[in-house]
């Protein structure tokens, strides 16, 4: 942004040169290991779904609340605006939430193998209450970062945990179709949850769209304390 003088679509056409790269890579770096005709079948059918354990549909819907209370990012763009954050520093926000994710991933998956699930969610929901806090009531730029840090914090607690609880839930041999299910869910809560924190933003303010975030979350550790611990499936 800064060496286009805060001109989007140059950036944007910018963008083009390493999404380019990443689809040559993806021709011709990535072999699949592709089933033969006699066994092409469509990606998910009736008859898996049913196969997938009760453990790994209250997985899902953990997953469907939890993302309800994290609607898009973009969010944490226009709070940063709003105290004052000039254009051409917008994506200075999603700096600083990724390198916080990607600092914290590492060492939330080390502790992924050494705690319980429950607990290293919980400590991720609390990290995400924090955030929406802050972004709420934070003083100025100051609040928004330490609450876009917070943010960064949560994703790199939660997000692979929730692979590796839709893995460790699902039948070997149906992962694929599990994690399918697993993220056209979230995908579509995604999708509602952005669209009501927007209709929250304009119809009473930042803070009201954060502060439903907090209620979302508190449901998902309600929920996720309701769930009584059941030791995964074994594949076949």
């Amino acid at each position: 942004m800064a060496l286009f003088a805060g001109n989007m679509r140059a950036v944007f056409w910018a963008a083009l040169i390493p999404t380019a790269l990443a689809v040559v890579l993806v021709v011709v770096g990535v072999e699949d290991r592709a089933a033969g005709p006699e066994n092409a079948r469509p990606p998910v059918r009736i008859a898996d779904l049913k196969r997938l354990p009760p453990a790994f549909w209250r997985i899902v819907a953990l997953g469907v609340v939890f993302t309800l209370a994290r609607f898009s990012e973009a969010f944490l763009i226009l709070r940063a605006s709003d105290q004052g954050l000039p254009l051409m520093w917008a994506p200075l926000v999603l700096v600083v939430m990724n390198v916080v994710y990607s600092i914290g991933a590492y060492p939330a998956g080390d502790l992924s193998d050494r705690l319980p699930a429950r607990t290293l969610f919980l400590w991720g929901i609390a990290a995400l209450v924090a955030a929406d806090l802050m972004l709420a009531f934070g003083p100025g730029l100051i609040g928004v970062f330490a609450g876009i840090a917070l943010w960064g914090a949560h994703m790199a607690l939660t997000q692979g945990l929730l692979a590796k609880l839709v893995a460790d839930n699902a039948p070997a041999e149906l992962r694929g179709s599990a994690f399918g299910v697993f993220n056209l869910a979230t995908g579509v809560a995604l999708f509602a949850a952005s669209v009501a924190a927007g209709v929250l933003w304009d119809a009473v303010g930042p803070q009201a769209t954060f502060l439903g975030g907090v209620a979302f979350a508190a449901a998902a550790a309600l929920m996720l304390m309701s769930v009584k611990r059941s030791p995964p499936p074994q594949a076949h």
